[in-house]
């Protein structure tokens, strides 16, 4: 008599933190993206929590539209790090990622990612930057067969480092394992994420997937480009870095170095090219700042069009 065996397979959760605020002109698209991947109910299976950040727009009418449920800060917190907080709090998913309003995934996002969380509690992967204002867009990715196997704290020292060369990390690109999920943002400005990354990667091994797996879309006015926003990361920054000036001295020198040229290249955009020359003076010269700098003077809309500068 032959015995029947009987395996169950339990299907993933993941968690999905959207956070919300005026985004009447995107959240669609956005919530289309997620709920149209490939594999979903049959391979893994979204739990979505939307967090809005009290919007005073059509934003919470078209989540309605979708019979999707929300939960709704108490007052506007001036970011989205609240909001992620509240998500982070309530999520029950064995992964979770985190997605903006304005992003939109490709379908087989999730399906491809869910393949390296066997090797990793960490997974990113590249994206492409859709920049409406000049109509362009940019894959950012490392080139590769397929994955690249970061050891502990490998990644960590990129992100501390600045360094864009052989890594990949945004926010947006991020898949991680649930034991992380007590790694909170800072709310006192609400608005920052360097640190979190820093959290989140040091002491683990990550995964980067070298494929674009969603779409980022700037215009010149995401909070990214926001000049407020951009002063407070900037000095957050600096700030933050000081906690592992003992323990990476070497590292924190290169990261001040990387900081100013980031902000340096956010006034480039801007075209604000006396603060742009400030801060590329003291972020170390090497080819590229060169070509910056001396463009501040003519030709940095060339420069602009055909390299994703910033953002």
């Amino acid at each position: 008599m032959l015995e029947k065996f009987y395996y169950i397979v339990i299907m993933k959760k993941v968690s999905v933190i959207l956070t919300t605020y005026n985004s009447e002109d995107c959240i669609q698209r956005t919530i289309s993206s997620i709920f149209k991947q490939k594999g979903i109910n049959k391979k893994f299976t979204i739990e979505l929590l939307v967090i809005d950040d009290c919007s005073t727009d059509n934003t919470t009418k078209i989540l309605k539209t979708n019979n999707i449920s929300f939960l709704k800060t108490q007052k506007n917190s001036g970011g989205p790090n609240k909001g992620r907080n509240i998500g982070l709090q309530a999520a029950t998913g064995d992964y979770i990622c985190i997605t903006d309003h304005d992003d939109e995934w490709k379908e087989h996002r999730i399906m491809t990612l869910l393949i390296y969380l066997e090797k990793a509690p960490i997974v990113t992967s590249g994206f492409t930057v859709i920049n409406t204002k000049y109509n362009t867009s940019q894959d950012r990715l490392n080139k590769g067969d397929e994955f690249i196997f970061h050891e502990s704290n490998k990644l960590f020292f990129k992100r501390l480092t600045r360094t864009l060369k052989g890594s990949n990390f945004y926010l947006g690109s991020v898949i991680f394992h649930k034991k992380l999920k007590n790694i909170l943002f800072e709310e006192h400005f609400g608005m920052l994420d360097f640190d979190w990354g820093l959290r989140l990667l040091h002491n683990n091994s990550s995964v980067e997937v070298l494929e674009s797996l969603f779409n980022r879309y700037v215009d010149g006015t995401n909070l990214s480009f926001n000049e407020s926003y951009r002063r407070i990361n900037y000095y957050y920054s600096l700030m933050y870095i000081e906690n592992y000036k003992i323990l990476y001295p070497k590292e924190v020198e290169i990261a001040y170095k990387r900081i100013n040229g980031n902000r340096a290249r956010y006034h480039y955009v801007m075209n604000d090219m006396g603060n742009a020359r400030f801060y590329f003076l003291k972020s170390g010269f090497n080819w590229k700042v060169i070509l910056y700098y001396f463009t501040t003077f003519g030709g940095s809309e060339f420069v602009k069009k055909k390299f994703n500068v910033f953002g």
